[in-house]
């Protein structure tokens, strides 16, 4: 079995934060591709242009949260079979998870340019914006299938423990992404659409190189063409876990693309600094999801392993570094935020609307760290729903009624933030009692 890392034996801290460096950074740069967009046009083409990126991000999400999930599957599955040193279920998940992301990023790419219009207005984009907004999505949404296949790639990756070689592939592409935002708008004069070409492009890059790279490695993830096929069994396996993951995401962008119209509604302003400031907080959260990666692969293997000691360590861990990183990254975000949102758009009136958020959603993130720590401790085992159904009730069902009812009748932007911390500590609060009734160490044992 050649895995590179051997997460069932020797210590576990160091190799958490070996682990997660990588996994986080990639996020981030991940993040950067749409962040350079709004960058490039809030600065060259104004803030129409960057409005308008801005406001499609709930709706990218709510398309390829779904998929995200099933790769978390697909994660889960691999990391399981490497723990017990089956190789052949190894094999099978990951050629499986490559043809199911090329036709999910197809049906994607299909459906969403037949709907791209109608989802726009759902958002209540202002008129001035609406056309570049859907101008911008259409052509993103080309890219569905090769930004499908690298978040799977992706996973193949981590579940053997390499979080590497996503995040060089990201790197590469990361710079290429700028400077095709740079030639395209300053360069060729366009605008929103330069960049969303750029985006596509610098995805299909980076898809591309980890796609080659499986094709070469000497690890047990190694795809072959001739392997290329979905097998029943093991996409089952995968959706069981998968599908309540990639519900949870879609149903939180749901969620968020109530928020998003709210925010829209208050006008342009509110809409660029609200879009500066995710942004910025978004890193912060990538530093939080990669714990809650790692206690998902770590648990995985252990628990596939059945070193179930071993998996409650690797939950303590998480948690105490997650907590710490994250502090420390929202500390530096909020000392420097007003230098960070003018990055994007130095309008005074930005840079305050957006300061108001960073306070807000950085508050709030005392409750996510552990909500996400935790999440990915029960998926660890393979449980996946009762994680998906403390999100859906906790934080979407709190931040839609908060909208309808709450917010209508005071229509601030303060209004809107105040739902964040609110959701995410019901939520925390909540999984955390859930873990603890459901012991999963004690509870799950190994089927081989």
């Amino acid at each position: 079995m050649h895995d590179r890392k051997n997460m069932t034996e020797g210590t576990l801290g160091d190799k958490i934060i070996l682990y997660t460096i990588p996994l986080a950074i990639t996020g981030i740069l991940q993040q950067l591709f749409n962040a350079a967009d709004i960058a490039v046009v809030g600065q060259y083409s104004g803030k129409d242009a960057m409005a308008a990126v801005g406001s499609n991000a709930p709706v990218i999400g709510l398309l390829v949260n779904l998929f995200v999930g099933i790769s978390l599957g697909s994660n889960v599955i691999i990391a399981k079979a490497i723990g017990q040193k089956d190789e052949k279920q190894v094999s099978k998940t990951v050629h499986t998870s490559i043809i199911v992301a090329l036709l999910g990023g197809l049906l994607l790419t299909i459906l969403g340019e037949i709907y791209a219009p109608n989802v726009v207005r759902m958002l209540d984009v202002p008129e001035e914006v609406l056309p570049l907004a859907v101008k911008y999505l259409r052509i993103y949404l080309i890219g569905m299938p090769v930004i499908l296949l690298y978040n799977f790639e992706s996973a193949i990756f981590r579940s053997c423990g390499n979080t590497n070689m996503p995040l060089i592939a990201l790197i590469i592409s990361g710079v290429l992404n700028v400077i095709f935002n740079l030639t395209f708008v300053l360069g060729f004069g366009m605008d929103v659409d330069g960049v969303a070409i750029a985006t596509v492009l610098a995805n299909l890059i980076s898809s591309v190189i980890l796609f080659v790279l499986l094709l070469n490695t000497k690890l047990v993830i190694r795809v072959r063409f001739s392997e290329l096929r979905i097998h029943g069994d093991v996409l089952l396996k995968v959706l069981k876990i998968g599908i309540p993951a990639g519900v949870q995401g879609m149903v939180f962008s749901f969620a968020n693309i109530i928020v998003q119209s709210a925010v829209n509604s208050l006008g342009t302003t509110i809409m660029a600094a609200s879009s500066a400031a995710y942004n910025l907080e978004i890193f912060s959260y990538y530093v939080m999801n990669s714990f809650g990666q790692a206690c998902t692969t770590f648990v995985g293997q252990n628990y596939g392993a059945g070193k179930n000691d071993r998996c409650r360590k690797t939950l303590k861990l998480c948690l105490l570094q997650s907590a710490f990183s994250t502090a420390v990254l929202c500390g530096v975000i909020l000392l420097f935020s007003r230098q960070l949102l003018g990055i994007f758009n130095s309008d005074p009136d930005v840079i305050a609307y957006g300061r108001i958020r960073l306070e807000y959603l950085f508050f709030a993130y005392i409750f996510s760290f552990a909500q996400e720590t935790l999440s990915g401790y029960l998926r660890g085992f393979g449980v996946s729903f009762i994680p998906a159904l403390c999100a859906i009730v906790g934080i979407c069902g709190v931040r839609l009624t908060w909208i309808f009812t709450v917010f209508k009748a005071v229509p601030t932007f303060t209004t809107i933030m105040q739902v964040y911390p609110i959701s995410l500590g019901l939520t925390a609060i909540v999984i955390l009692i859930v873990t603890i009734l459901v012991k999963p160490s004690k509870r799950f044992s190994i089927s081989r």
